[in-house]
């Protein structure tokens, strides 16, 4: 991605020396480089030596037409911005130009305000598709045990694969089931020590008179019962890893001795007086806040900015959007294989479900819906009646509970985009074309169940709200698509092709 101090090169292909003039007049109090070429071939040579961010290019051109060079960068696959200039627009050219990638579409005469929006919004446009080209270098459905090829786990998947070549501890924090005992693995099994021990160790499950030598072992007669010496967790781990699960669960007192094993490498058994050295690669995890237990006391500041050196936080289950299916799906498949039964799918009223419920125990949680349906029931399809409590009481056309379900709605234009000096909502015409379909999208009534036939009679088709939203929107700004586009915070190109699908 470009510096913030460089300027953005911007190619201006325009036959008309007088045109060219008013343009770079336009532009000339603005952080960009501007290149000029009067002809489509001199363009061309720009292009391929110089290769600028943002083409403004005029289709109407003396040696050739400007979609012959807009179809040449397309075939190319260069990473230019591409923003047609002409006097002769229509809907046809448009969408023709938009086909091969054309970013924008401004008729002449064209306004200052109008063309360093566009600019900015090409800028705009080029750094997120190269953020997200940099996530696709990672889009993976599985990885070290992860499923899920959601931006949040992409993520995730990126820190891992960063952090696991080297010795620095990773802290895991996350809700309980988000898996963080995979992600310590997954940064074991990438890191050089894959071939070494991985120990991991609930500091929640063990009892805290026990939990010394379970980490640093014990010598023979060291306390009641230790008849014989013992190995801790830290000389297993010798060379490898040691996790430390539910870290904030350690007593106070153990947390400075782990505090000198962390700094110095080396470490007593209790009952012993023999200090031994090991070399092992910390990874902790907490579903506890660790600076919330750090200012409340429970939990010692020095230690947590000693562990939180690379921190790694999974997200919860419900906000991986699409994963749940993909998680559900090999679950089903695995759980289904594994009790003999010939499950293979799920209902569309199933997924609606899925998609719909919270997941307070996330992917633990889902594991243990899977099995209950598999086990309790046979058919090839899973159906939203076999879902066990709390996700057997909703259905699609019941309304959605405060424990589980989410308690949004998102509108079908919901913010508009705005200069400098103003900012123009247009939430008003979604509100619009609510009203005109006879009645709201939700019932008022949270306890009583929505009529099926009220529903049919009152809810709009999506499309129909935001093709209703957009006409209205073109109409407000005289037929100016580009501007309603503007107000729509969505791009011309999208309405062009919108316009092009209902007119079919």
């Amino acid at each position: 991605m470009k510096s913030v101090t460089e300027k953005t090169q911007i190619l201006l292909l325009e036959d008309s020396p007088t045109l060219s003039a008013i343009y770079a007049g336009f532009l000339s109090k603005e952080p960009y480089d501007l290149l000029m070429a009067g002809n489509g071939q001199a363009a061309l040579d720009i292009i391929n030596t110089q290769c600028p961010r943002i083409l403004l290019l005029d289709l109407n051109l003396p040696d050739m037409s400007g979609m012959d060079i807009l179809k040449y960068i397309h075939k190319q696959k260069l990473p230019i911005v591409v923003v047609i200039l002409t006097a002769h627009g229509s809907v046809d050219i448009a969408v023709d130009a938009m086909k091969y990638g054309a970013f924008d579409f401004i008729s002449k005469p064209v306004e200052p305000k109008r063309l360093l929006i566009t600019l900015r919004n090409a800028i705009k446009n080029q750094q997120m598709s190269q953020i997200i080209d940099e996530y696709r270098e990672l889009d993976r459905q599985d990885f070290c045990g992860f499923i899920g090829s959601s931006m949040a786990m992409q993520g995730v998947y990126r820190i891992l694969e960063s952090a696991a070549p080297s010795n620095a501890t990773v802290f895991i924090t996350g809700e309980s089931g988000t898996g963080k005992e995979l992600c310590a693995e997954a940064v074991h099994q990438l890191s050089a020590r894959k071939d070494k021990p991985f120990v991991a160790l609930n500091c929640a499950a063990i009892p805290k008179d026990l939990m010394e030598s379970e980490i640093f072992g014990h010598v023979k007669g060291a306390f009641t019962g230790a008849s014989s010496e013992r190995k801790g967790a830290a000389a297993l781990a010798d060379g490898g890893t040691l996790f430390l699960d539910e870290l904030c669960e350690m007593d106070l007192d153990l947390q400075s001795k782990i505090l000198r094993f962390i700094q110095s490498g080396t470490f007593q058994k209790v009952g012993s007086s023999k200090q031994e050295k090991v070399d092992v690669r910390f990874v902790c995890a907490t579903n506890r806040e660790p600076l919330k237990e750090v200012q409340e006391g429970r939990f010692r500041e020095d230690l947590y900015y000693r562990l939180h050196v690379i921190p790694v936080v999974l997200p919860a289950l419900r906000e991986r959007g699409n994963d749940i299916l993909q998680i559900a799906k090999k679950l089903l498949q695995s759980i289904s294989n594994e009790e003999g039964k010939a499950f293979s799918r799920f209902a569309a009223d199933a997924e609606h479900v899925f998609l719909s419920y919270g997941w307070p125990g996330n992917v633990r949680e889902l594991e243990n819906v899977i099995r209950n349906l598999v086990v309790l029931n046979n058919a090839e399809a899973v159906t939203a009646d076999m879902l066990p409590a709390p996700l057997n009481q909703f259905s699609s056309s019941t309304n959605q509970p405060a424990t589980s379900f989410t308690q949004s709605v998102t509108p079908v234009v919901e913010t508009a985009m705005y200069d400098n000096s103003e900012q123009t909502s247009v939430n008003t015409l979604a509100a619009s074309s609510a009203n005109n379909s006879g009645g709201s999208l939700l019932d008022g009534s949270e306890n009583s169940p929505v009529d099926s036939a009220e529903c049919s009679s009152s809810i709009m088709p999506l499309w129909l709200v935001e093709k209703q939203a957009i006409e209205q929107a073109i109409a407000a700004c005289d037929g100016n698509i580009p501007k309603a586009a503007a107000l729509l915070d969505v791009s011309p190109s999208t309405i062009y092709r919108k316009k092009q699908s209902w007119d079919e």
